[in-house]
């Protein structure tokens, strides 16, 4: 699949897969904003993501190494946002650097869902038992 990038920096990395089988594809930092207790990164990249498809913005398993806890737990890319692709996170002492790697990028299809509002739904095994209750 091939994917229109934009690069809105001199400096922005296209975004690539570190090894062979990777499932995201790693997102470089160019610059960063910091605001109360969270800094902002830059990529300098634009995407134009297919309709029927989502970007997925994680963050590398790495980050334990920093303290840092991207804000949305993971970012969304709707199709149809152009905008420079950004990553905020909680702000630590131990923050990335420019040139660093910060995240990662999946796209992902999705099918289109309708809801069929009903008076009973089936039953399961599980029902309704949520938070632990199938086990530790």
């Amino acid at each position: 699949m091939i994917i229109k990038i934009k690069k809105t920096h001199p400096n922005a990395v296209i975004p690539s897969y570190a090894t062979e089988g990777d499932a995201g594809m790693d997102l470089t930092a160019v610059g960063f904003a910091e605001k109360g207790m969270n800094v902002t990164y830059h990529t300098g990249l634009s995407v134009e993501i297919p309709t029927g498809y989502v970007g997925l913005l994680f963050p590398r398993s790495s980050i334990y190494k920093k303290d840092q806890m991207l804000t949305n737990s993971v970012g969304v890319i709707d199709s149809g946002y152009r905008g420079e692709i950004k990553m905020k996170f909680t702000r630590s002492v131990e923050q990335y650097c420019i040139g660093d790697r910060i995240g990662q990028l999946i796209i992902l299809p999705y099918p289109q869902i309708k809801f069929k509002e009903v008076d009973e739904l089936s039953t399961s095994q599980r029902s309704g038992g949520g938070f632990g209750s199938t086990g530790n």
